[in-house]
């Protein structure tokens, strides 16, 4: 229901207008920002006056400040420790990143402190960083699930909540972990709620969560399409390597998207190999090596990122040229999304789409489901029309030296994860200490999830209650405690 809704016409306005903190309107004209985006001059007002928000906008739009300035200048007081005050749930580690750059500088202003807490970085290291007190926390749902089951980060103060890219989390799975976080925090606080696109499940979230929002729609979900050239490719199987290398040798930042993290490292490598800096981006990987990669491809020591579509919202990089979709995707919102790399903010940019023949009639519906009007054109290495729409050129053949390898990702709250040809570290130090900095602690050094720190576990947080399970571990027995003497030696 919420996505039929009209769009607003709103123009830029300036920030010193809205309604903000003098303190952060003269840190944004120090940024040289001073004038607000559509999505900002509609949604700020509202916000500060503690309304729920939710807002649609395409990509590139502005809304990390549309929400994220509300949240700052509305902020009272200091965080208690482990208490945060505004919280910001995003899908994936590089939004994260992004909105936490963003607002820091802003923060800092107001003497208030934004941290981010995701998957893949140290637990331990985050945990000490909430003991510190953290005023605006920006967090993805399932690393903020573990700290709230280990009873480092407690929701019960929450006073703002804004839920970034609400679509991608749904996509992702993610909603039960969000529901479960939102039904921690208080019901009467302030909810803000930005997306591309506001139906199915994101339209269940609003209305579960949310208390008579003001909407504010400045644009329909496909309306980024028409700032964009869109191509279809019609390419042998055969050629398509030789086709893909061409496009990547090109001038420009470009970013090719594949469907699997594998396909992401195999063309990457091919890529490299023909004398092409590629990148690859995904989730397998280590948030170091993801924060590198992008770190690199912003400053154009990387010319191409190779990524998967669970990357695809993360990466705002702005002067993206050129997006290549390696295989058509099968969703026009994956289409949409991964187009959404360029053109961005007003820009221009092109669009490319490979396709042999047996993709072509899959393409052409999930292209008019997404709005699309690709020109088809069939391409060949050596065409001319290949250099004329994207610039492409013949790689240099010389072989670009693989990157040093990154610690690989590991899964659950843990963040370190075995390196790379090295022995398996030991678990703790032999004194029943975990290892530091090294993610979750040790079994040896975590609490029962009672309150033997005085912590609050997730489920305490939730009211205690889990006789629908048939008991604390969900098996329908009792589990046992250890004694302190145990944890000791």
């Amino acid at each position: 229901m919420f996505d039929q809704v009209g769009v607003t016409a709103v123009d830029p306005a300036p920030f010193d207008s809205l309604g903000l903190p003098q303190k952060l309107v003269a840190a944004l004209a120090e940024a040289g920002l001073e004038e607000a985006f559509p999505i900002q001059a509609a949604t700020i007002p509202d916000a500060l006056s503690g309304r729920d928000v939710l807002g649609r906008g395409q990509t590139g739009s502005g809304k990390t400040l549309a929400f994220g300035l509300p949240l700052l200048a509305l902020q009272r007081g200091s965080a208690r420790p482990l208490h945060p005050r505004g919280l910001v749930l995003v899908p994936t580690r590089e939004l994260a990143t992004q909105v936490t750059t963003a607002l820091k500088p802003l923060a800092k202003s107001l003497g208030l402190y934004v941290r981010e807490v995701v998957g893949g970085m140290p637990f331990n290291r985050q945990a000490d960083t909430l003991r510190r007190g953290v005023d605006v926390l920006v967090a993805t749902p399932g690393r903020l699930s573990d700290h709230v089951r280990q009873g480092t980060c407690v929701l019960s103060e929450v006073e703002r909540t804004a839920l970034d890219e609400a679509d991608q989390m749904a996509d992702m799975g993610f909603l039960p972990q969000v529901r479960e976080i939102l039904d921690l925090i208080p019901a009467d606080g302030q909810r803000l709620l930005f997306s591309a696109t506001l139906d199915g499940d994101v339209d269940k979230l609003v209305r579960e969560y949310m208390s008579d929002p003001v909407v504010h729609s400045l644009a329909p979900p496909a309306a980024s399409v028409d700032s964009m050239d869109h191509h279809q490719f019609l390419v042998s199987a055969e050629e398509k390597l030789s086709v893909l290398s061409r496009i990547a040798a090109r001038d420009g930042r470009t970013i090719m998207f594949v469907r699997t993290k594998h396909h992401a490292d195999r063309l990457t490598k091919k890529l490299r190999a023909s004398g092409v800096r590629a990148g690859a981006l995904h989730g397998g990987k280590a948030q170091n090596a993801r924060t590198r990669i992008l770190d690199e491809f912003r400053a154009g020591t990387t010319e191409t990122l190779v990524a998967t579509n669970v990357a695809a919202r993360g990466i705002h990089v702005d002067d993206v040229s050129l997006v290549v979709h390696v295989e058509p995707p099968a969703d026009p919102k994956d289409y949409l999304h991964r187009a959404g790399r360029t053109a961005r903010a007003g820009a221009t940019g092109t669009v490319v789409t490979i396709v042999t023949d047996d993709q072509k009639r899959a393409f052409q519906q999930m292209a008019s489901k997404a709005g699309v009007n690709a020109t088809t054109t069939k391409i060949s290495p050596q065409d001319a029309e290949l250099v004329r729409l994207t610039g492409a050129r013949e790689p240099s053949g010389v072989a670009v030296v693989e990157p040093r390898k990154d610690t690989p990702r590991s899964g659950g709250p843990k963040g370190g994860g075995r390196r790379q040809g090295g022995p398996r570290p030991p678990r703790g130090d032999g004194q029943g200490r975990g290892r530091e900095g090294q993610g979750r602690p040790a079994r040896e050094d975590r609490p029962a999830r009672g309150d033997q720190r005085g912590r609050p576990s997730f489920d305490e947080q939730r009211g205690g209650d889990r006789s629908r399970r048939g008991g604390p571990n969900g098996r329908g027995g009792q589990r046992p405690q250890r004694s302190r003497q145990s944890w000791a030696g």
